[in-house]
């Protein structure tokens, strides 16, 4: 009998920039991942659609076709988990990134240390969701939990969760009218450190507040508690 042979992550980088895509193929291959670069949104999205990758660097700015709209494309038939990277700033364009299905978002310049710390949780994620076989559960009032779509319904309508949303809002649901802490729904969620700066777990709340509401759905909402973290408690505000 041959012995289990285990995998190396597949990633697949999508680039422009020759400099950071070469350095972040060779990085990575030292780090014993294989590695697919592409230079531009459309043979990235080509290649994603083609070939099975664990995860997928996507950057923005790319030639072509942008990053945002390569993602919503993807979206359209792959649930591969997408960790976009950008030099911009600007909120609007992480809120784009996370509205379009993104499970994460690096602000460049980043060190190397850090991506492979947020591909490795993401890696760890997937594998222990794999290790669990899906079950549908009902929820507070309508809402119904779905493990294996990763979404919530509310009478017979999806509410197109992402895999990080669904997972911080069953997080939330399990321990509901219970205050999580920042810390932990980043560690157990994003599976990653809390660090003031990062504004990802903020962004997936948003999304799930906006989603839940598009649905019809308020029997619970998802509640700031400032200087403490989030809640999934009865909404007073219907």
């Amino acid at each position: 009998m041959n012995p289990a042979v285990i995998r190396n992550p597949n990633i697949l980088a999508i680039e422009d920039d020759p400099v950071l895509g070469a350095y972040l193929h060779e990085q990575l291959e030292r780090s014993g991942f294989l590695v697919t670069w592409c230079r531009n949104g459309r043979d990235g999205l080509e290649q994603a659609r083609q070939r099975h990758f664990d995860v997928v660097l996507m950057d923005i700015l790319l030639p072509g076709m942008t990053g945002l709209d390569a993602l919503m494309q993807l979206r359209e038939r792959s649930s591969t988990p997408v960790i976009m990277m950008s030099a911009l700033g600007a909120e609007a364009d992480r809120i784009t990134g996370f509205q379009r299905g993104a499970d994460d978002y690096l602000p460049k310049p980043f060190s190397m240390a850090e991506l492979r710390v947020r591909i490795e949780a993401i890696l760890r994620r997937v594998a222990l969701e794999r290790r669990h076989p899906p079950v549908v559960q009902a929820a507070a009032g309508e809402l119904v939990f779905d493990d294996e779509a990763c979404d919530v319904r509310h009478g017979g309508q999806a509410a197109g969760l992402t895999p990080s949303e669904y997972r911080l809002l069953d997080t939330l649901h399990r321990s509901r009218d219970e205050v999580l802490s920042k810390a932990f729904l980043y560690q157990h969620v994003l599976q990653r450190g809390y660090a003031r700066h990062d504004r990802s777990l903020d962004m997936h709340v948003s999304q799930i507040r906006r989603k839940l509401k598009a649905i019809g759905y308020h029997e619970r909402q998802v509640r700031t508690v400032w200087g403490q973290g989030y809640v999934l408690s009865a909404g007073e505000d219907h």
